[in-house]
């Protein structure tokens, strides 16, 4: 059975949970899991160094569209990263996201 991840970069976890719990509350995703990370990137013709929160989202394919544009509208930064991957699972937990998402 198939799902998929959206996987987001974030300034900090406070801004990740304010655009998560959104998701969570009105069932576009199932869950998520966060990471801190390092990151270094060409911005304004610079090369930034920083550190960022990563959020890896689980969710139905068809979702994909309605998460994608409210992470857009929501998300502190002017060119958010956000990366879907569809990956398969054991039936029981695709079942699960399928089942607490609408």
């Amino acid at each position: 059975m198939k799902f998929i991840t959206i996987y987001v970069t974030h300034k900090n976890k406070e801004e990740a949970k304010k655009i998560i719990n959104t998701l969570l509350k009105n069932k576009s995703i199932a869950c998520v899991n966060y990471f801190p990370i390092n990151v270094a990137y060409h911005w304004k013709w610079e090369i930034v160094n920083d550190d960022e929160i990563v959020s890896l989202l689980k969710t139905r394919i068809d979702n994909w569209e309605k998460v994608k544009e409210y992470i857009e509208k929501n998300h502190w930064y002017d060119v958010p990263c956000i990366l879907k991957t569809e990956v398969e699972g054991n039936e029981e937990y695709v079942k699960w996201i399928y089942d607490v998402t609408k």
